[in-house]
């Protein structure tokens, strides 16, 4: 059975800093797109940041300004997003996701809450 168990989720202060993890188990997606999604209460999920089995990552728009950071360890079939200087609309559930070969998301955590207070 394939699952994705996102962690490092919780509460901290604008201008902090969290890491996400993502581990996943029952098959091995080092060959995989794997992305992080977040979705804010009453909003649809919207794309971060994706990173190709090569290392190779890509961001949304909205995340180009570095304040996050996606990387993988394919050996712990892991994948992180490392998020700096949060700001309140930061709070949001984010949730990580494996692409099939063909480019879609097919499989996803349960989400990770990050809250952030100002």
């Amino acid at each position: 059975q394939v699952q994705l168990v996102e962690s490092g989720g919780g509460l901290v202060q604008a201008g902090g800093s969290l890491r996400l993890s993502c581990a996943a188990s029952g098959r091995t997606f080092s060959r995989n797109t794997m992305g992080w999604f977040r979705q804010a209460p009453g909003k649809e999920r919207k794309f971060v940041a994706a990173i190709r089995w090569s290392g190779t990552s890509t961001y949304s728009v909205d995340f180009k300004k570095g304040r996050f950071t996606i990387s993988r360890d394919n050996a712990k079939n892991t994948v992180y997003l490392q998020m700096n200087s949060l700001k309140p609309d930061d709070t949001a559930v984010y949730y990580c996701a494996a692409a099939t070969t063909g480019g879609q998301y097919a499989y996803w955590g349960q989400g990770t809450q990050v809250t952030v207070s100002s």
